[in-house]
């Protein structure tokens, strides 16, 4: 037992590598994906620290070349679920009972093997089965999920230091306990920071998992789980069972220990398990704790004020970067007709210029979308626009799977500004643009802020202040992450903590100590010194 007050490493960003020529990174990194490319690996489940295999399997490949097999994973059943909840339950005494700083010093240690010996494996899995360039899977599989880890072990110590005041004769105290059962992760493809993220988070507050990662991410979701396991996760606090959605979800989601879910993925689908869990919800032993992050219609909206070379850097990047397949990508945009002539122009050559294409050509600023599915969905949202005289594509509007799961960055001019495709999340490189009159600013804020559903984030460019000031009221409830002059995505740990409301989620900021919050379950103790030992009141005596 630890007889100090220990005080976690102050957190830093991880700085990001540029990979330039001749660099030592660069070389390094060419080197790891030539060696995880000439090789294929199966998966297994991880079920209490033991490796499992079911032998129903599923495919990994990488998106840009889909007829290159990286390997095979298991897939999880009911009993292996099963299995999985006991263990989770079997290890909960222990892992709640270990010291907090035992609990921080494990994922610390994961940082720095991240950001050291484990750095390469990580990026260039991210890269191969995820189609993400070496800037995209550095600044999210290496630099994001080493700040989630450094900085989610500094809040824990914000929070547990958050103590009541005590009045004369007592001492009061807060325990943050753990929840009472088990919490299930369910992370996407598109940001392996977040799958390491979404497990570990609950784990580190002395909670145990179930963690099911996105199909089309177990690649590199799998040097994660060895990455923990090296660090010295003990056996059953986090258990890798990937599977299908139903397979696997609905034999947790029938589980009376079911303590919370965390998840980042489609509305739809957490909408389907709110209801799922409000429809069992006396069959559970606590009331779940529900923590989403889900879709997004982002937007930039442009001022007549706006430096045209800022307005085109943040359309590009904040619309094409990984292809659009980030939940912040901007999708829609709103430009003053006054700079729309030369925005277009400008857009179509600056686009023209994007290569695409295996993202292992450091050239390529694009990769290919993640499966045969999304790419079917973008395919089918170009191919209506270009037959809906209320669109025009303005660049791009090829669609490629021949090889790889290709759609060129594509714009779209609508005249509807309530068209679907204004309002629709496509998850993929789609922007769509409309164009509204100088003097119609002020309606056209109102406008984009009841036309999608979502909440997620959002940005202004202008260089008129007052026009800054008009929009950031406007828009206030229709981005949980906002922007002044950039680009409405890549939100930094410990800077700009993550989330929307709306259907884009319950907006409990991943990155801060407000998410943590959620994973605890706070016990108050009163502890009274000279505890009184006469029943009556003063008030009583009336002589």
């Amino acid at each position: 037992m630890s007889h100090g007050v220990s005080q976690v490493p102050r957190a830093v960003n991880e700085p990001v590598k540029g990979y330039a020529p001749g660099s030592p990174e660069k070389a390094a990194i060419k080197a790891k994906l030539e060696e995880l490319a000439g090789q294929t690996i199966e998966v297994p489940l991880i079920i209490g620290g033991e490796e499992v295999r079911t032998g129903n399997l599923g495919k990994m490949v990488m998106p840009h070349d889909h007829g290159h097999v990286l390997g095979s994973f298991h897939k999880a059943g009911e009993s292996e679920v099963q299995a999985a909840i006991a263990a989770s339950q079997a290890a909960r005494a222990d892992w709640s009972a270990m010291p907090w700083q035992d609990r921080a010093a494990i994922f610390l240690r994961a940082a720095e093997m991240l950001a050291t010996t484990h750095r390469d494996g990580v990026n260039a899995s991210t890269m191969l089965g995820q189609s993400k360039t070496v800037h995209q899977a550095e600044i999210d599989a290496a630099c994001e999920l080493i700040d989630f880890y450094r900085f989610n072990a500094q809040f824990l110590q914000e929070l547990y230091e958050a103590q009541p005041v005590s009045s004369h004769g007592c001492w009061n105290r807060v325990e943050h306990r753990p929840l009472d059962g088990f919490v299930f992760a369910i992370t996407p493809f598109n940001f392996t920071s977040i799958a390491g993220n979404l497990p570990t988070a609950p784990a580190l507050l002395g909670n145990t998992c179930l963690w099911k990662p996105a199909s089309t991410s177990v690649y590199s979701n799998w040097f994660l789980m060895q990455l923990l396991m090296d660090a010295g996760l003990p056996p059953g606090v986090i258990n890798f069972i990937p599977g299908s959605g139903a397979e696997v979800g609905d034999p947790v989601l029938a589980s009376e220990r079911l303590a919370g879910v965390h998840f980042t993925g489609s509305t739809g689908t957490f909408q389907g398990i709110w209801k799922t869990i409000g429809n069992n919800i006396a069959n559970y032993k606590q009331y779940p704790r529900l923590v989403g992050e889900t879709g997004g219609k982002d937007f930039i909206f442009a001022h007549a004020s706006a430096s045209f070379e800022a307005l085109v850097t943040a359309l590009v990047r904040g619309a094409f970067e990984y292809q659009g397949q980030k939940c912040s990508a901007a999708s829609r945009a709103y430009i003053p007709r006054s700079l729309w002539t030369r925005i277009e122009e400008r857009l179509v050559e600056e686009l023209a210029q994007l290569e695409m294409g295996d993202v292992r050509d450091f050239r390529n600023f694009c990769g290919a979308l993640i499966d045969a599915s999304s790419f079917r969905t973008l395919k089918t949202a170009i191919e209506r626009a270009k037959s809906d005289p209320k669109c025009r594509i303005v660049a791009g509007g090829e669609c490629d799977d021949s090889q790889g799961y290709f759609v060129r960055p594509t714009v779209v001019e609508v005249t509807d500004p309530l068209h679907e495709s204004m309002s629709t999340e496509y998850f993929g490189p789609l922007l769509t643009v409309f164009v509204y009159d100088d003097d119609k600013f002020s309606e056209t804020l109102a406008l984009c802020d009841r036309t999608a559903s979502y909440a997620l984030t959002g940005c202004i460019m202008a260089d008129d202040r007052s026009r800054v000031v008009e929009a950031y009221e406007a828009l206030r409830f229709c981005a949980g992450n906002f922007y002044i002059n950039d680009k409405p995505t890549g939100a930094v740990v410990g800077q700009q903590p993550f989330g929307g409301s709306r259907a884009s989620g319950t907006n409990d900021k991943a990155g801060s100590l407000l998410n943590l919050q959620r994973w605890c379950s706070q016990r108050t103790v009163k502890e009274t010194f000279v505890p009184p030992t006469d029943w009556r009141y003063p008030f009583m005596n009336e002589r």
